[in-house]
Protein backbone atom coordinates (compact mmCIF):
# COMPACT_ATOMS: atom_id res chain seq x y z
CA UNK A 1 0.00 0.00 0.00
CA UNK A 2 1.55 3.08 -0.90
CA UNK A 3 1.81 6.54 0.46
CA UNK A 4 0.56 8.65 -2.32
CA UNK A 5 -2.76 6.37 -2.13
CA UNK A 6 -6.01 7.29 -0.96
CA UNK A 7 -8.60 4.80 0.93
CA UNK A 8 -10.15 3.56 -1.65
CA UNK A 9 -13.62 2.20 -1.93
CA UNK A 10 -11.92 -1.40 -1.70
CA UNK A 11 -10.29 -0.43 1.41
CA UNK A 12 -13.29 1.68 2.96
CA UNK A 13 -15.94 -1.59 2.74
CA UNK A 14 -13.07 -3.38 4.91
CA UNK A 15 -13.54 -1.45 7.43
CA UNK A 16 -15.74 -2.15 9.95
CA UNK A 17 -19.06 0.15 10.29
CA UNK A 18 -17.80 1.72 13.77
CA UNK A 19 -14.88 2.75 12.29
CA UNK A 20 -16.66 4.74 9.03
CA UNK A 21 -19.72 5.93 10.64
CA UNK A 22 -20.61 7.96 13.43
CA UNK A 23 -17.33 9.39 14.17
CA UNK A 24 -16.28 13.02 14.44
CA UNK A 25 -13.95 13.92 11.16
CA UNK A 26 -10.58 14.41 13.22
CA UNK A 27 -11.33 10.25 13.76
CA UNK A 28 -11.97 9.34 10.40
CA UNK A 29 -8.89 11.07 9.45
CA UNK A 30 -6.52 9.27 12.21
CA UNK A 31 -8.10 5.74 11.29
CA UNK A 32 -7.22 6.65 7.56
CA UNK A 33 -3.71 7.99 8.49
CA UNK A 34 -2.37 4.76 10.81
CA UNK A 35 -4.34 2.22 8.75
CA UNK A 36 -3.85 3.60 5.41
CA UNK A 37 -1.41 5.81 3.76
CA UNK A 38 -1.52 9.10 6.31
CA UNK A 39 -2.93 11.64 4.06
CA UNK A 40 -1.77 14.48 6.41
CA UNK A 41 1.71 14.02 4.61
CA UNK A 42 2.35 16.23 1.84
CA UNK A 43 3.22 15.56 -1.69
CA UNK A 44 6.77 16.50 -0.64
CA UNK A 45 6.74 14.46 2.60
CA UNK A 46 5.82 11.69 0.75
CA UNK A 47 8.36 12.08 -1.31
CA UNK A 48 11.00 12.60 0.71
CA UNK A 49 10.03 9.22 2.74
CA UNK A 50 10.08 7.44 -0.90
CA UNK A 51 13.52 8.93 -1.47
CA UNK A 52 14.92 8.20 2.14
CA UNK A 53 13.76 4.79 1.66
CA UNK A 54 14.99 4.37 -1.57
CA UNK A 55 18.91 5.59 -0.45
CA UNK A 56 18.79 3.87 2.38
CA UNK A 57 18.04 0.57 0.74
CA UNK A 58 20.16 1.09 -2.46
CA UNK A 59 23.04 2.65 -0.99
CA UNK A 60 22.69 1.04 2.13
CA UNK A 61 23.66 4.03 4.68
CA UNK A 62 25.69 2.09 6.85
CA UNK A 63 25.05 3.98 9.84
CA UNK A 64 21.13 3.95 9.80
CA UNK A 65 21.14 0.59 8.57
CA UNK A 66 22.84 -0.59 11.48
CA UNK A 67 20.31 1.30 13.24
CA UNK A 68 17.58 -0.37 11.77
CA UNK A 69 18.97 -3.72 12.31
CA UNK A 70 20.17 -3.36 15.88
CA UNK A 71 16.31 -1.75 16.40
CA UNK A 72 15.34 -5.32 14.58
CA UNK A 73 13.25 -3.27 12.11
CA UNK A 74 13.43 -2.74 8.24
CA UNK A 75 12.09 0.04 5.50
CA UNK A 76 9.56 -1.21 2.99
CA UNK A 77 8.84 0.72 -0.33
CA UNK A 78 6.33 3.10 0.64
CA UNK A 79 8.88 5.08 3.48
CA UNK A 80 7.03 3.15 6.45
CA UNK A 81 8.92 1.25 9.38
CA UNK A 82 7.99 -2.78 9.55
CA UNK A 83 9.69 -4.97 12.12
CA UNK A 84 11.68 -7.22 10.36
CA UNK A 85 11.52 -11.58 10.04
CA UNK A 86 13.90 -12.12 12.54
CA UNK A 87 13.62 -9.50 14.82
CA UNK A 88 14.84 -10.92 18.58
CA UNK A 89 12.36 -8.32 20.17
CA UNK A 90 9.26 -9.29 18.76
CA UNK A 91 7.18 -11.10 20.69
CA UNK A 92 6.77 -14.09 18.58
CA UNK A 93 10.64 -14.50 18.37
CA UNK A 94 11.07 -14.41 21.68
CA UNK A 95 12.96 -17.51 23.29
CA UNK A 96 10.97 -20.21 24.67
CA UNK A 97 12.07 -19.47 28.44
CA UNK A 98 10.47 -16.35 28.10
CA UNK A 99 7.49 -17.41 26.68
CA UNK A 100 6.68 -20.10 28.97
CA UNK A 101 7.04 -17.88 31.78
CA UNK A 102 4.62 -14.83 30.77
CA UNK A 103 2.34 -17.44 29.59
CA UNK A 104 2.57 -19.50 32.68
CA UNK A 105 2.13 -16.49 34.77
CA UNK A 106 -0.91 -15.25 33.25
CA UNK A 107 -2.72 -18.60 33.07
CA UNK A 108 -2.61 -19.37 36.65
CA UNK A 109 -3.72 -15.38 37.43
CA UNK A 110 -6.34 -16.34 35.31
CA UNK A 111 -6.99 -19.82 37.17
CA UNK A 112 -7.08 -18.64 40.64
CA UNK A 113 -8.90 -15.46 39.92
CA UNK A 114 -11.90 -17.63 38.67
CA UNK A 115 -11.61 -20.11 41.23
CA UNK A 116 -12.27 -17.03 43.81
CA UNK A 117 -15.25 -16.06 41.61
CA UNK A 118 -16.86 -19.62 42.31
CA UNK A 119 -15.86 -19.84 45.69
CA UNK A 120 -18.78 -16.77 46.18
CA UNK A 121 -21.52 -18.73 45.92
CA UNK A 122 -20.58 -21.12 48.94
CA UNK A 123 -18.90 -18.31 51.22
CA UNK A 124 -22.35 -17.05 50.90
CA UNK A 125 -24.19 -19.77 52.48
CA UNK A 126 -22.41 -19.25 55.52
CA UNK A 127 -21.92 -15.14 55.73
CA UNK A 128 -25.56 -14.88 55.07
CA UNK A 129 -26.01 -15.85 59.00
CA UNK A 130 -23.16 -13.02 60.47
CA UNK A 131 -24.65 -10.54 58.47
CA UNK A 132 -28.13 -11.15 59.01
CA UNK A 133 -29.47 -11.32 55.25
CA UNK A 134 -31.07 -13.43 53.15
CA UNK A 135 -29.94 -15.98 51.28
CA UNK A 136 -30.61 -13.76 47.90
CA UNK A 137 -29.01 -10.97 49.18
CA UNK A 138 -25.70 -13.02 50.02
CA UNK A 139 -25.42 -14.39 47.03
CA UNK A 140 -26.40 -11.49 45.21
CA UNK A 141 -23.25 -9.72 47.61
CA UNK A 142 -20.55 -12.88 47.30
CA UNK A 143 -21.56 -14.14 43.52
CA UNK A 144 -24.03 -11.72 41.26
CA UNK A 145 -21.53 -8.69 42.41
CA UNK A 146 -18.36 -10.31 41.24
CA UNK A 147 -19.53 -11.80 38.04
CA UNK A 148 -21.47 -7.65 36.71
CA UNK A 149 -18.06 -6.16 37.48
CA UNK A 150 -16.34 -8.69 35.10
CA UNK A 151 -19.10 -7.90 32.62
CA UNK A 152 -18.14 -4.09 32.60
CA UNK A 153 -14.19 -4.80 32.77
CA UNK A 154 -14.49 -6.90 29.75
CA UNK A 155 -15.39 -3.93 27.78
CA UNK A 156 -12.98 -1.76 28.94
CA UNK A 157 -9.85 -3.86 29.53
CA UNK A 158 -9.78 -5.51 25.99
CA UNK A 159 -9.87 -2.76 23.41
CA UNK A 160 -8.01 -0.81 26.32
CA UNK A 161 -4.58 -2.97 26.34
CA UNK A 162 -4.82 -3.38 22.65
CA UNK A 163 -4.43 0.71 22.57
CA UNK A 164 -1.98 1.31 25.06
CA UNK A 165 -0.52 -2.15 25.77
CA UNK A 166 -0.62 -5.39 28.18
CA UNK A 167 1.81 -5.48 31.08
CA UNK A 168 0.85 -2.15 32.88
CA UNK A 169 -2.89 -3.73 32.93
CA UNK A 170 -2.14 -6.82 34.24
CA UNK A 171 -0.04 -5.45 36.85
CA UNK A 172 -2.66 -2.60 38.34
CA UNK A 173 -5.39 -4.76 37.65
CA UNK A 174 -3.97 -7.93 40.23
CA UNK A 175 -2.78 -4.93 42.52
CA UNK A 176 -6.92 -3.89 42.62
CA UNK A 177 -8.22 -6.98 42.58
CA UNK A 178 -5.45 -7.86 46.01
CA UNK A 179 -7.04 -4.43 47.73
CA UNK A 180 -10.43 -5.64 46.92
CA UNK A 181 -9.96 -9.24 48.59
CA UNK A 182 -8.81 -7.64 51.72
CA UNK A 183 -11.85 -5.38 51.82
CA UNK A 184 -14.12 -8.42 51.57
CA UNK A 185 -12.18 -10.02 54.10
CA UNK A 186 -12.53 -7.32 56.93
CA UNK A 187 -15.62 -5.36 56.04
CA UNK A 188 -18.18 -5.48 59.08
CA UNK A 189 -20.95 -4.77 56.68
CA UNK A 190 -22.43 -6.77 53.61
CA UNK A 191 -21.85 -3.02 52.00
CA UNK A 192 -18.02 -3.07 51.77
CA UNK A 193 -18.70 -6.80 50.26
CA UNK A 194 -20.76 -5.52 47.36
CA UNK A 195 -17.76 -2.71 46.54
CA UNK A 196 -14.84 -5.59 47.14
CA UNK A 197 -16.52 -8.36 45.09
CA UNK A 198 -17.85 -6.10 42.20
CA UNK A 199 -13.91 -4.64 42.34
CA UNK A 200 -12.94 -7.93 42.48
CA UNK A 201 -15.12 -9.20 39.31
CA UNK A 202 -13.91 -6.02 37.53
CA UNK A 203 -10.25 -6.76 37.58
CA UNK A 204 -10.39 -10.24 37.05
CA UNK A 205 -11.64 -9.53 33.63
CA UNK A 206 -7.86 -8.83 32.61
CA UNK A 207 -6.85 -12.31 32.92
CA UNK A 208 -10.46 -13.45 32.41
CA UNK A 209 -10.31 -11.98 28.74
CA UNK A 210 -7.04 -10.69 27.87
CA UNK A 211 -5.11 -13.67 27.99
CA UNK A 212 -6.49 -14.77 24.56
CA UNK A 213 -4.49 -11.91 23.16
CA UNK A 214 -1.34 -12.04 25.07
CA UNK A 215 -1.88 -15.80 23.28
CA UNK A 216 -2.14 -14.55 19.79
CA UNK A 217 0.74 -11.51 20.50
CA UNK A 218 3.25 -14.59 21.42
CA UNK A 219 2.11 -17.47 19.18
CA UNK A 220 0.90 -18.43 15.62
CA UNK A 221 -2.01 -19.87 14.76
CA UNK A 222 -0.81 -23.56 14.54
CA UNK A 223 1.10 -23.35 18.08
CA UNK A 224 -1.96 -22.12 19.56
CA UNK A 225 -4.23 -24.99 19.86
CA UNK A 226 -2.33 -26.40 22.28
CA UNK A 227 -2.22 -22.93 24.35
CA UNK A 228 -5.72 -22.21 23.72
CA UNK A 229 -6.69 -25.37 25.27
CA UNK A 230 -4.31 -24.88 28.07
CA UNK A 231 -6.12 -21.66 28.68
CA UNK A 232 -9.43 -23.49 28.30
CA UNK A 233 -8.45 -25.93 30.99
CA UNK A 234 -7.42 -23.58 33.41
CA UNK A 235 -10.53 -21.05 33.14
CA UNK A 236 -12.58 -23.89 33.60
CA UNK A 237 -10.42 -25.48 36.36
CA UNK A 238 -10.67 -22.68 38.27
CA UNK A 239 -14.50 -22.84 38.33
CA UNK A 240 -14.13 -26.42 39.49
CA UNK A 241 -12.06 -26.13 42.08
CA UNK A 242 -13.12 -22.50 43.37
CA UNK A 243 -16.36 -24.01 45.22
CA UNK A 244 -13.91 -26.83 46.66
CA UNK A 245 -12.15 -24.01 48.09
CA UNK A 246 -15.09 -21.48 48.85
CA UNK A 247 -17.02 -24.46 50.95
CA UNK A 248 -13.62 -25.68 52.85
CA UNK A 249 -11.76 -23.15 54.04
CA UNK A 250 -15.09 -21.28 54.77
CA UNK A 251 -16.48 -24.55 57.01
CA UNK A 252 -13.21 -24.40 59.14
CA UNK A 253 -11.27 -21.96 59.42
CA UNK A 254 -13.62 -19.06 58.84
CA UNK A 255 -15.44 -17.62 54.98
CA UNK A 256 -13.17 -14.35 55.57
CA UNK A 257 -9.81 -16.49 55.10
CA UNK A 258 -11.20 -17.78 51.84
CA UNK A 259 -10.51 -13.88 51.17
CA UNK A 260 -7.31 -13.24 53.12
CA UNK A 261 -5.64 -16.23 51.75
CA UNK A 262 -7.04 -14.78 48.41
CA UNK A 263 -5.28 -11.64 48.85
CA UNK A 264 -1.77 -13.11 49.81
CA UNK A 265 -2.01 -15.28 46.75
CA UNK A 266 -2.56 -11.61 44.22
CA UNK A 267 -0.18 -9.57 46.15
CA UNK A 268 2.39 -12.41 45.06
CA UNK A 269 1.34 -12.59 41.82
CA UNK A 270 1.37 -8.76 41.37
CA UNK A 271 5.11 -8.92 42.40
CA UNK A 272 5.71 -11.99 40.03
CA UNK A 273 4.04 -9.60 37.11
CA UNK A 274 6.78 -6.75 37.21
CA UNK A 275 9.16 -9.30 35.62
CA UNK A 276 6.51 -10.25 32.33
CA UNK A 277 7.38 -7.91 29.24
CA UNK A 278 5.19 -6.42 26.75
CA UNK A 279 3.56 -8.35 24.42
CA UNK A 280 1.79 -5.79 22.24
CA UNK A 281 3.68 -5.90 18.81
CA UNK A 282 2.10 -3.25 18.12
CA UNK A 283 2.96 -0.86 20.92
CA UNK A 284 6.62 -2.25 20.74
CA UNK A 285 6.86 -0.81 17.06
CA UNK A 286 6.01 2.61 18.30
CA UNK A 287 8.44 2.73 21.06
CA UNK A 288 11.08 1.58 18.65
CA UNK A 289 10.53 4.41 16.02
CA UNK A 290 10.58 6.91 18.47
CA UNK A 291 14.11 5.59 19.26
CA UNK A 292 14.97 5.56 15.14
CA UNK A 293 14.17 9.15 15.19
CA UNK A 294 16.15 9.82 17.82
CA UNK A 295 19.29 8.13 16.55
CA UNK A 296 18.87 8.81 12.96
CA UNK A 297 17.11 12.73 12.88
CA UNK A 298 14.31 10.70 10.16
CA UNK A 299 11.42 11.78 12.12
CA UNK A 300 9.18 11.57 8.99
CA UNK A 301 9.36 7.53 8.88
CA UNK A 302 5.96 6.11 10.08
CA UNK A 303 4.48 3.12 10.86
CA UNK A 304 1.47 1.84 10.15
CA UNK A 305 -0.02 1.03 13.83
CA UNK A 306 -3.97 0.01 13.43
CA UNK A 307 -3.74 0.34 17.41
CA UNK A 308 -3.17 4.43 17.60
CA UNK A 309 -5.69 6.08 19.36
CA UNK A 310 -5.25 10.04 19.32
CA UNK A 311 -6.96 10.90 22.38
CA UNK A 312 -9.28 8.94 25.39
CA UNK A 313 -12.14 10.18 23.67
CA UNK A 314 -11.78 8.79 20.68
CA UNK A 315 -10.88 5.64 22.41
CA UNK A 316 -14.17 5.94 23.93
CA UNK A 317 -15.83 6.60 21.16
CA UNK A 318 -14.82 3.45 19.18
CA UNK A 319 -13.21 1.01 21.22
CA UNK A 320 -15.24 0.53 24.02
CA UNK A 321 -18.49 0.67 21.91
CA UNK A 322 -16.52 -1.86 19.16
CA UNK A 323 -17.33 -4.92 21.54
CA UNK A 324 -21.01 -4.02 22.05
CA UNK A 325 -21.67 -3.41 17.80
CA UNK A 326 -19.30 -6.60 17.00
CA UNK A 327 -22.10 -8.62 19.46
CA UNK A 328 -25.73 -6.94 17.73
CA UNK A 329 -23.91 -6.83 14.13
CA UNK A 330 -21.24 -10.18 13.91
CA UNK A 331 -23.21 -13.14 13.62
CA UNK A 332 -19.97 -15.21 14.23
CA UNK A 333 -19.23 -13.22 17.62
CA UNK A 334 -23.07 -13.21 18.66
CA UNK A 335 -23.47 -17.27 18.37
CA UNK A 336 -20.36 -17.85 19.71
CA UNK A 337 -20.68 -15.60 22.93
CA UNK A 338 -24.46 -17.03 23.25
CA UNK A 339 -22.72 -21.21 23.13
CA UNK A 340 -19.78 -19.79 25.79
CA UNK A 341 -21.43 -18.02 27.64
CA UNK A 342 -23.80 -20.97 28.55
CA UNK A 343 -21.26 -23.12 29.28
CA UNK A 344 -19.86 -21.18 31.28
CA UNK A 345 -23.02 -20.04 33.54
CA UNK A 346 -23.98 -23.40 33.53
CA UNK A 347 -21.00 -24.57 36.21
CA UNK A 348 -22.35 -21.35 38.32
CA UNK A 349 -25.47 -22.82 38.48
CA UNK A 350 -24.17 -26.11 39.65
CA UNK A 351 -22.60 -24.27 42.01
CA UNK A 352 -26.44 -23.85 43.74
CA UNK A 353 -27.93 -27.33 42.12
CA UNK A 354 -25.15 -30.19 42.88
CA UNK A 355 -26.29 -29.42 46.41
CA UNK A 356 -29.93 -29.41 45.81
CA UNK A 357 -29.32 -32.59 43.94
CA UNK A 358 -26.70 -34.53 46.19
CA UNK A 359 -28.96 -34.17 49.06
CA UNK A 360 -31.29 -36.27 48.31
CA UNK A 361 -28.04 -38.85 48.08
CA UNK A 362 -27.41 -37.66 51.68
CA UNK A 363 -24.51 -35.83 50.96
CA UNK A 364 -23.62 -32.13 52.76
CA UNK A 365 -23.17 -29.16 51.08
CA UNK A 366 -19.03 -29.86 51.50
CA UNK A 367 -19.25 -33.39 50.32
CA UNK A 368 -21.61 -32.36 47.19
CA UNK A 369 -18.90 -29.41 46.67
CA UNK A 370 -16.43 -32.78 45.19
CA UNK A 371 -18.61 -34.02 43.07
CA UNK A 372 -16.95 -31.21 40.65
CA UNK A 373 -14.07 -32.89 40.50
CA UNK A 374 -15.96 -35.13 38.30
CA UNK A 375 -16.49 -32.52 35.91
CA UNK A 376 -12.86 -31.21 36.11
CA UNK A 377 -11.76 -34.94 34.84
CA UNK A 378 -13.87 -34.17 31.51
CA UNK A 379 -11.85 -31.66 30.51
CA UNK A 380 -8.74 -33.30 29.90
CA UNK A 381 -10.53 -35.72 26.95
CA UNK A 382 -10.26 -32.32 25.41
CA UNK A 383 -6.52 -33.67 24.53
CA UNK A 384 -7.98 -36.04 21.68
CA UNK A 385 -9.23 -33.64 19.77
CA UNK A 386 -5.95 -31.03 19.95
CA UNK A 387 -4.21 -34.22 18.83
CA UNK A 388 -6.81 -34.51 15.77
CA UNK A 389 -6.63 -29.96 15.33
CA UNK A 390 -2.48 -30.53 15.37
CA UNK A 391 -2.91 -33.18 12.48
CA UNK A 392 -5.11 -31.39 10.12
CA UNK A 393 -3.21 -28.56 10.40
CA UNK A 394 0.28 -29.98 9.79
CA UNK A 395 -1.12 -30.91 7.05
CA UNK A 396 -1.93 -28.20 5.91
CA UNK A 397 1.20 -26.40 6.32
CA UNK A 398 3.36 -29.90 4.51
CA UNK A 399 0.87 -28.86 2.01
CA UNK A 400 1.40 -25.04 2.09
CA UNK A 401 -2.98 -25.12 2.00
CA UNK A 402 -4.30 -22.11 3.30
CA UNK A 403 -5.74 -22.49 7.09
CA UNK A 404 -9.46 -21.86 8.19
CA UNK A 405 -10.32 -21.28 11.47
CA UNK A 406 -13.18 -23.84 11.07
CA UNK A 407 -10.58 -26.87 10.67
CA UNK A 408 -10.38 -26.54 14.32
CA UNK A 409 -13.88 -27.01 15.47
CA UNK A 410 -13.94 -30.75 15.50
CA UNK A 411 -14.11 -30.40 19.23
CA UNK A 412 -17.54 -28.33 19.00
CA UNK A 413 -19.02 -31.25 17.85
CA UNK A 414 -18.35 -33.47 19.74
CA UNK A 415 -18.86 -31.25 22.88
CA UNK A 416 -22.41 -30.04 22.14
CA UNK A 417 -23.91 -33.52 22.00
CA UNK A 418 -21.53 -34.64 24.95
CA UNK A 419 -23.67 -31.78 27.17
CA UNK A 420 -27.02 -33.21 25.90
CA UNK A 421 -25.93 -36.43 26.86
CA UNK A 422 -24.47 -35.71 30.41
CA UNK A 423 -27.78 -33.67 31.27
CA UNK A 424 -30.18 -36.69 29.78
CA UNK A 425 -27.83 -38.95 31.87
CA UNK A 426 -28.55 -36.64 35.10
CA UNK A 427 -32.02 -36.74 34.66
CA UNK A 428 -32.34 -40.77 34.48
CA UNK A 429 -30.28 -40.94 37.75
CA UNK A 430 -31.00 -38.40 40.43
CA UNK A 431 -33.62 -38.65 42.52
CA UNK A 432 -36.55 -38.73 42.98
CA UNK A 433 -36.88 -40.69 39.76
CA UNK A 434 -33.88 -43.10 40.25
CA UNK A 435 -32.33 -45.14 43.31
CA UNK A 436 -29.41 -45.96 42.03
CA UNK A 437 -25.83 -44.79 44.26
CA UNK A 438 -24.57 -41.20 43.75
CA UNK A 439 -21.42 -42.46 41.57
CA UNK A 440 -23.47 -43.83 38.99
CA UNK A 441 -24.36 -40.10 38.27
CA UNK A 442 -20.40 -39.20 37.71
CA UNK A 443 -21.00 -41.08 34.14
CA UNK A 444 -23.09 -37.67 33.06
CA UNK A 445 -20.69 -35.31 34.86
CA UNK A 446 -17.42 -36.63 33.32
CA UNK A 447 -18.85 -35.41 29.78
CA UNK A 448 -20.31 -32.41 31.12
CA UNK A 449 -16.88 -31.66 32.11
CA UNK A 450 -15.43 -32.41 28.40
CA UNK A 451 -18.44 -30.06 26.91
CA UNK A 452 -18.21 -27.25 29.08
CA UNK A 453 -14.21 -26.87 28.71
CA UNK A 454 -14.64 -27.68 24.58
CA UNK A 455 -17.28 -24.95 24.13
CA UNK A 456 -14.64 -22.46 25.78
CA UNK A 457 -11.44 -23.81 23.88
CA UNK A 458 -12.50 -24.48 20.44
CA UNK A 459 -15.39 -21.38 20.25
CA UNK A 460 -11.95 -18.91 22.17
CA UNK A 461 -9.97 -20.63 19.52
CA UNK A 462 -12.26 -19.74 16.19
CA UNK A 463 -12.69 -16.45 17.51
CA UNK A 464 -8.78 -16.08 18.07
CA UNK A 465 -8.51 -17.31 14.55
CA UNK A 466 -11.08 -15.20 13.27
CA UNK A 467 -10.25 -11.73 14.64
CA UNK A 468 -6.68 -12.20 15.14
CA UNK A 469 -4.76 -9.48 16.88
CA UNK A 470 -8.33 -7.80 17.72
CA UNK A 471 -9.02 -11.12 19.46
CA UNK A 472 -9.47 -9.47 23.06
CA UNK A 473 -12.24 -7.31 21.56
CA UNK A 474 -14.21 -9.94 20.13
CA UNK A 475 -13.70 -11.84 23.63
CA UNK A 476 -15.51 -8.69 25.08
CA UNK A 477 -18.33 -9.14 24.18
CA UNK A 478 -18.60 -12.92 24.63
CA UNK A 479 -17.10 -12.32 28.28
CA UNK A 480 -19.90 -9.94 29.02
CA UNK A 481 -22.87 -12.08 28.04
CA UNK A 482 -20.72 -14.93 30.06
CA UNK A 483 -20.51 -13.33 33.15
CA UNK A 484 -23.80 -11.66 33.08
CA UNK A 485 -25.51 -14.99 32.86
CA UNK A 486 -22.81 -16.70 35.21
CA UNK A 487 -24.29 -13.74 37.63
CA UNK A 488 -27.53 -14.57 37.35
CA UNK A 489 -27.73 -17.95 37.23
CA UNK A 490 -26.53 -18.67 40.94
CA UNK A 491 -29.79 -16.76 41.56
CA UNK A 492 -32.16 -19.07 39.84
CA UNK A 493 -30.25 -22.73 40.61
CA UNK A 494 -31.59 -23.80 43.76
CA UNK A 495 -35.41 -22.52 43.88
CA UNK A 496 -35.65 -23.89 40.03
CA UNK A 497 -34.10 -27.19 41.84
CA UNK A 498 -35.99 -26.71 44.90
CA UNK A 499 -39.47 -25.79 43.14
CA UNK A 500 -39.33 -28.53 40.40
CA UNK A 501 -37.77 -31.19 41.67
CA UNK A 502 -34.38 -32.23 40.43
CA UNK A 503 -35.08 -34.16 37.53
CA UNK A 504 -37.44 -31.82 35.58
CA UNK A 505 -35.03 -28.84 35.98
CA UNK A 506 -32.63 -30.63 34.34
CA UNK A 507 -34.60 -31.76 31.47
CA UNK A 508 -35.14 -28.08 31.52
CA UNK A 509 -31.01 -27.96 30.77
CA UNK A 510 -31.27 -31.04 28.50
CA UNK A 511 -33.78 -29.82 26.00
CA UNK A 512 -31.54 -26.24 25.80
CA UNK A 513 -28.42 -28.40 25.21
CA UNK A 514 -30.05 -30.91 22.64
CA UNK A 515 -31.06 -27.71 20.73
CA UNK A 516 -27.40 -26.76 20.80
CA UNK A 517 -26.12 -29.74 18.86
CA UNK A 518 -27.23 -28.17 15.74
CA UNK A 519 -25.06 -25.24 16.01
CA UNK A 520 -21.41 -26.83 15.34
CA UNK A 521 -22.84 -28.32 12.11
CA UNK A 522 -24.06 -24.59 11.52
CA UNK A 523 -20.91 -23.38 11.57
CA UNK A 524 -18.87 -26.50 9.91
CA UNK A 525 -21.28 -26.06 7.13
CA UNK A 526 -21.73 -22.11 6.67
CA UNK A 527 -19.11 -20.42 8.85
CA UNK A 528 -16.66 -19.94 6.29
CA UNK A 529 -18.83 -18.51 4.17
CA UNK A 530 -20.29 -16.00 7.19
CA UNK A 531 -16.70 -15.17 8.67
CA UNK A 532 -15.71 -14.20 4.84
CA UNK A 533 -18.93 -11.68 4.28
CA UNK A 534 -17.57 -10.31 7.95
CA UNK A 535 -16.43 -7.19 7.61
CA UNK A 536 -14.57 -6.68 11.02
CA UNK A 537 -13.27 -10.46 10.44
CA UNK A 538 -11.75 -9.44 6.88
CA UNK A 539 -10.41 -5.74 8.36
CA UNK A 540 -8.67 -8.13 11.20
CA UNK A 541 -7.46 -10.32 9.15
CA UNK A 542 -5.74 -7.77 6.80
CA UNK A 543 -4.09 -5.75 9.63
CA UNK A 544 -3.10 -8.67 11.19
CA UNK A 545 -1.09 -9.69 7.56
CA UNK A 546 0.29 -5.87 7.69
CA UNK A 547 1.68 -6.12 11.22
CA UNK A 548 2.76 -9.67 11.97
CA UNK A 549 5.90 -10.62 10.67
CA UNK A 550 5.09 -14.25 9.98
CA UNK A 551 1.52 -14.73 7.91
CA UNK A 552 -0.51 -17.68 9.08
CA UNK A 553 -2.07 -17.93 5.56
CA UNK A 554 -5.40 -17.80 6.97
CA UNK A 555 -8.43 -17.99 4.20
Amino acid sequence: MGVTEECTDTDCKVLPDFEKEGLDESFRKSTRDSLSNNEKLSADLKSSILQTSTEIEQQANPEVAKVLEELGLRLVEDGYVKWRPDASAHPRNWTSSRKAFDTGLVLLLDLFTTAVSTAGPPVAEIAKFEYGISRVVALVAFGSMYQFGQAFGGVIFPPYSEAFGRKSVYISASLVYCISCIIVGVTPSVAGALVGRFLSGFTSAVPSVIVSGSIEDLFNMRERVWLIYIWACATTGGLLVGPIYGSYIAAIIGWRWVFHIAAIVMAIFTTLLLFIKESRASRLLARRLEILHKRTGLTHLRINNPDHTPSLRTFAKVALRRPVQLFFTDPIVFVVSIMSAVGWALIYLFTQALPVIYHGFGLSRQQSSLLFLAILVGIFFGILPRIYDQGVLKKRFANDSPLHPEDKLIGFAFAAPSLAFGLWWLVLTVPPASNLPWYATIVGLIPIGFATNEFACTLSGYLADTYTIYASSAFAAMSFLRAVLGGLFPLIGEPMYTKVGSNWATVILACMATVFCATPVLFLKFGRRIRQRSKFAKYSLRVNKETQIQDDNVE
